[in-house]
């Protein structure tokens, strides 16, 4: 655990490395809220029809979300958002003639009912 995704504007999707972005926001998990470096996993979705309030565009969006077991303080949380949005200014590049907004949310889920499983193929 974490599980952490990217959701993306399909706009963006040739302003990133996703490899280079996702080894870089799992290795910020594992330095701020202590999570073991094999059980980041981050995953990327291009996600199409972004609407800002009343405006006309043209904006694109990147999102991350965390999940993560409940125990982290709300200052290691903090610093692991601050870290990610500092990651995000400096690795993603906006698209000329737009605006681009960033976010970043961490969300502890239940341990009672989270599963997981690993199958070789």
């Amino acid at each position: 655990m974490p599980q952490i995704s990217v959701d993306y504007s399909p706009e963006l999707a040739g302003a990133f490395d996703r490899r280079e972005l996702g080894l870089a926001i799992n290795r910020l998990a594992v330095e701020t809220i202590d999570a073991k470096p094999e059980a980041c996993k981050t995953i990327f979705r291009e996600v199409r029809g972004l609407v800002v309030g009343d405006s006309e565009g043209p904006d694109t969006q990147v999102y991350v979300e965390f999940q993560i077991f409940p125990g982290r303080t709300p200052e290691a949380k903090a610093a692991l958002s601050d870290a990610v949005q500092a990651l995000l200014a400096e690795k993603v590049t906006p698209v000329p003639g737009t605006r681009l907004f960033t976010a970043v949310n961490i969300s502890d889920i239940d341990r009672g009912s989270y599963r997981s499983a690993t199958i070789g193929g």
